[in-house]
């Protein structure tokens, strides 16, 4: 995870990062056969090992595409970008929301009355001008490594893309869209959603940007024109909530109509949406929070007053329930924390500044946008109002906190608090399923120019052997040995993490070269049609970590982040180490019969526990044995 530096990302042009390397063939198909040996039948594993020796031999199909992908490297600044973007994000054709957008939860607030939630609104706008003004300046500090090979230097181009990306819904992919336009053209304005109507508000008027109170102000307007019913239209932002091929049919049908096109088009070039949500009625519990900012609620509660292709959606609850839900395909989570965190900094930080009410303008009200529609596109809004609410009834969440231990006990072990957590969610998976899965961790490549993901596959053979022998019903091992094993485990899985940031790692690898054959028209290589290799892109158990970089908000108003599994049968699970505790965020489906979040949980604060007694124990035992050696080398004084 990176912290930030001194040096600002204007001052890096001299130094220009390396590229993704592409790692050695042999080297990726031995990683590949040691990743799931362990998690196929032995059969199964035996036909994968000979398929993978055929490709990989002397002359055969992996050489020829090897050095394909290896042209491509040269010319191009990142050979993997547009693959794994495709493959990751734009092809999937599942709805944004649970299933793709991650979303921020911010401290509850604490609003007096709606006027109150406004002033928090405008203050979180004039945050977001603030930072937007960072980012065009290219002057946000430099991120650099920390972790795993601290202190290499950052690629930044992720954050130049929070504003300035749209993702378009296409029949069979998506487009993302970065406008990297001229600065006379950029866009100066935001999309407010209210009451599920959708509203222009100028952000800049006569060239001078709008105060905290012209936007409270602004804010009010908007408040009251979509209170008046007369005017009220459908709810069309519940179409971006659908399957993205159903969603580029409606928007197809929406476009026939110029009206439409032009409201599209302001909230397709906005620089984000603020949506001020009604009071949800519910709890304002974590688990709560999580859910009502990754879906809304649905359409009966605030599931419609969203534009889900919009990289940045702020969501201001008139209830306190407050966040960011973002589409995930311009950047990765350390963006959207270190948003976050700017953001609350800004609100919480300086007082108010009291602008003195003659200094508010007299300002157009904010435009209502409007649309044009017919029973067609009406059904069609219902469709999507179903299936939403489909999704909505499906995720079961549970956010814990583990209080028992937090990351200095684990570094104190001398061990790695990612690799350690990573352990203890297999441990947590083994004991519900007796077994391990494909699991997915995402792994930072920015330390390479334009550098996102790979993955680093924590479900390794080290990871079972320690597993089963905290399981063993016989109580068949010793302390010495299971802690042996766990080391092993940590030691295998942070090795894999350092291979995976310094682009070694193998997921991006074969995604290349199944791409690279598909360019050349190839029959599809045997290794990428084998059951082996389809259900190690399965990923049951979908993890990553998400730390506040710089800024520890005091422990009272945390912050955390949350996401939905990724396959039907699968877990999302989200965590945030602090010192002294962990935050999870674990997800997945109730129609699934084989998962359940608190069963997941339950199986997770035991492991953590049981490993904890184990530490303890094992520090207890070699203290003891310390001791004793000391005592025996002590010569004895004589009693004279």
């Amino acid at each position: 995870m990176p912290i930030m530096g001194k040096e600002t990302a204007s001052d890096r042009g001299s130094q220009v990062l390396p590229k993704v390397p592409v790692p050695p063939l042999k080297q990726t198909l031995d990683t590949y056969l040691k990743c799931v040996q362990h998690l196929v039948k032995e059969e199964q594993f035996k036909k994968t090992k000979a398929i993978v020796e055929r490709f990989g031999a002397p002359g055969g199909v992996g050489e020829v595409l090897q050095k394909k992908l290896l042209e491509r490297r040269d010319k191009m600044t990142n050979w993997v970008y547009d693959y794994w973007l495709e493959d990751m994000y734009l092809n999937n054709r599942l709805a944004l929301p649970v299933n793709s957008s991650p979303a921020m939860v911010f401290p509850k607030q604490m609003f007096k009355d709606h006027r109150d939630a406004l002033r928090f609104a405008a203050r979180l706008i004039r945050g977001v001008l603030d930072y937007k003004a960072l980012v065009d300046a290219r002057a946000l500090p430099v991120d650099f490594a920390r972790g795993q090979l601290a202190g290499t230097p950052l690629c930044m181009e992720q954050y130049y893309h929070l504003f300035t990306s749209y993702r378009y819904p296409g029949l069979k992919t998506d487009t993302l869209k970065v406008q990297m336009n001229a600065a006379s053209s950029a866009p100066e304005h935001i999309i407010v959603a209210c009451k599920n109507q959708f509203f222009v508000l100028d952000v800049v008027a006569n060239s001078k940007q709008l105060n905290e109170l012209e936007i409270v102000s602004q804010l009010e307007k908007i408040l009251k024109m979509s209170e008046n019913a007369e005017e009220r239209l459908p709810p069309f932002g519940i179409l971006t909530s659908d399957g993205r091929t159903e969603w580029a049919q409606a928007r197809e049908a929406l476009t026939k109509d110029q009206t439409n096109r032009g409201s599209l088009a302001l909230i397709e070039s906005c620089i984000c949406v603020v949506c001020l949500d009604e009071p949800s009625g519910l709890q304002p519990s974590d688990n709560n929070r999580a859910l009502l900012m990754l879906h809304g609620g649905g359409r009966e509660k605030n599931g419609a007053n969203r534009w889900y292709d919009k990289s940045m959606q702020f969501v201001v609850g008139m209830d306190g329930i407050c966040g960011v839900v973002c589409e995930h395909s311009p950047f990765e989570g350390i963006v959207l924390v270190q948003c976050s965190e700017h953001l609350m900094k800004y609100i919480t930080g300086s007082p108010s500044k009291i602008v003195r009410a003659s200094s508010i303008r007299e300002l157009p009200p904010p435009r209502r946008l409007l649309w044009k529609y017919n029973p067609h596109i009406q059904g069609l809004l219902e469709a999507s109002r179903e299936r939403l609410k489909r999704l909505v009834n499906n995720l079961d969440m549970d956010v814990f906190k583990f209080k028992a231990y937090g990351k200095e006990f684990i570094k104190n072990q001398k061990m790695s608090p990612d690799a350690f957590i990573q352990v203890a969610l297999q441990l947590a998976f083994y004991k519900c399923n007796k077994r391990l899965v494909s699991t997915y961790e995402s792994a930072s490549i920015r330390r390479f120019q334009d550098g996102r993901v790979d993955n680093i596959r924590s479900a390794t053979l080290e990871a079972l052997a320690f597993v089963q022998s905290m399981t063993d019903e016989r109580a068949a091992f010793t302390d010495s040995e299971k802690m042996k094993r766990l080391r092993a485990a940590i030691d295998v899985q942070t090795n894999y993490t350092v291979a995976a940031i310094t682009g070694m790692a193998i997921d991006n690898h074969l995604l290349g070269l199944l791409r690279i054959a598909k360019e050349l028209n190839m029959e599809k290589p045997e290794i990428f049609c084998d059951e082996t290799y389809l259900a190690s892109n399965h990923f049951i158990l979908s993890t990553s970590q998400t730390v506040p970089s710089s800024l520890q908000v005091p422990t009272t108003v945390e912050m955390f982040c949350c996401y939905g599994p990724v396959v039907p049968n699968g877990y999302g699970v989200c965590y945030n180490p602090q010192s002294d505790h962990i935050i999870f965020c674990v997800s997945s489906f109730w129609e699934n019969t084989k998962t359940s979040s608190a069963v997941f949980v339950k199986a997770l604060k035991e492991g953590l526990l049981e490993i904890w007694d184990l530490c303890n124990r094992s520090s207890a035992a070699a203290t003891k044995v310390a001791d004793s050696s000391q005592e025996a080398s002590q010569p004895h004084k004589s009693g004279k």
